[in-house]
């Protein structure tokens, strides 16, 4: 049988934890807090160490997306940064026993590094999403079947949303903390990655809703067959976390770690 996901407890949107915040709320609380004291989970120390470049001493820049999401790109644009789209070609297949954690992270620093060596010098940034139902990691389906299949599993339950997100930057000052991926990426460059989690709480679905939802075209290309932001918004009963990272991409915390690696994108 497989293990319930994890419920939010619809009175107060949280769980009776002694941090007081709800599943993925803790997490995305947690990781931001943390950000603003001590840098966040995964992010090079350089960056908080006082190497970055004063907002009133640099130029305004236009970021590279490494993604072809329109989602992603509609969300940057919505918030006022600045970017272009490049694309590169990798394999997102999750290799075994890896976690959703991991694969997220893996192919947002892929995606990112598919697309340095182009950038011009401009900082890159990569993401990828999934949805994580129980043991379950949903990626983009494969076919309206398989989307029906997500939606069932997905129906009266919480899911988590995961977002992988990875900046690849020229360093503000050169030396030894001037990390990279160079084996990834081929330069030398700064290097910045986290992950965020949301909690979304879907109401039941009939059949009739779900084939109503999958005949629509609107879950293809999307991570747990489902736009929180399209025709699903009916589906949502409850969310803890960030919004836009259900949409696929945490902006608020994009715009905050540009500002950490000394980059004006707005």
């Amino acid at each position: 049988m497989q293990r319930a996901c994890p419920q939010l407890n619809l009175r107060r949107a949280v769980d009776a934890r002694a941090d007081g915040h709800a599943p993925g709320e803790r997490n995305f609380f947690g990781r931001q807090g943390s950000f603003a004291d001590n840098g966040p989970h995964d992010i090079r120390k350089h960056l908080m160490d006082g190497n970055h470049v004063e907002e009133d001493s640099i130029g305004r820049v236009r970021l590279v997306l490494a993604s072809a999401s329109p989602r992603r790109a509609d969300l940057l644009r919505a918030a006022g940064i600045e970017f272009d789209v490049l694309t590169g070609t990798i394999d997102e297949s999750r290799h075994p026993g890896e976690g959703a954690e991991a694969y997220v992270t893996r192919l947002a620093e892929a995606k990112a590094g598919a697309v340095v060596s182009r950038a011009g010098g401009r900082p890159v940034l990569g993401a990828d999403t999934v949805v994580v139902c129980g043991e379950e990691i949903l990626g983009k389906p494969s076919d309206a079947n398989d989307a029906k299949r997500m939606l069932r599993n997905l129906s009266g339950r919480t899911h988590l949303v995961m977002t992988g997100v990875c900046l690849i930057h020229e360093p503000a000052e050169a030396g030894p903390h001037a990390s990279g991926v160079g084996a990834a990426s081929g330069v030398g460059a700064g290097f910045s990655r986290l992950v965020v989690t949301t909690a979304v709480l879907f109401a039941p679905r009939t059949e009739a809703d779900i084939d109503w939802y999958v005949a629509s075209g609107e879950p293809e290309g999307k991570a747990g067959a489902y736009a929180i932001q399209g025709l699903a918004s009916r589906f949502v009963t409850a969310i803890s976390g960030s919004y836009t990272n259900v949409v696929g991409l945490p902006v608020a915390l994009v715009h905050t770690l540009c500002k950490k690696a000394g980059i004006l994108v707005s």
